[in-house]
């Protein structure tokens, strides 16, 4: 599992495209994060983009951040195992959005918490993370 995160409109898609040329790209946003998996089984490279969205959504709908993020840790984990098991790779692409004011609104906020606490996760999985700014890419 490759991470690229940063902020918006850091270069973060253009680094990805180039650097995985005939990937297979999903937004979570659009197609959701359960069953993404699957999507291994050819053994090519997947790209996970649509984070933020996918985010709102899912705390709209569910309460408990702790049980949330332990629906994503668990989803996360899933990924990384059908990558190891079909021998594809999975790519996300995550927003940076810890830097700078801190909201006022309170789910502005937890969106905010919810989205750092996925790249923990998701950074704690990877084989590699890369930090995106400015179109450059720095390894951590």
């Amino acid at each position: 599992m490759q991470l690229f995160i940063g902020g918006a409109c850091a270069g973060k898609r253009d680094l990805v495209a180039a650097r995985f040329p005939g990937a297979a790209w999903s937004r979570v946003d659009d197609v959701g994060l359960e069953g993404r998996e699957n999507d291994l089984r050819s053994g090519r490279v997947r790209v996970l983009t649509g984070w933020a969205g996918w985010l709102e959504k899912a705390l709209a709908d569910e309460p408990d951040d702790d049980r949330l993020r332990a629906r994503l840790a668990e989803a996360l984990d899933r990924l990384r195992d059908a990558e190891r098991e079909a021998r594809g790779e999975v790519v996300l692409i995550l927003p940076e959005m810890g830097r700078g004011i801190v909201p006022m609104d309170a789910a502005d906020r937890r969106l905010r918490d919810l989205a750092g606490w996925l790249a923990q996760d998701a950074a704690a999985r990877a084989e590699s993370v890369w930090y995106v700014r400015h179109g450059l890419a720095r390894r951590l």
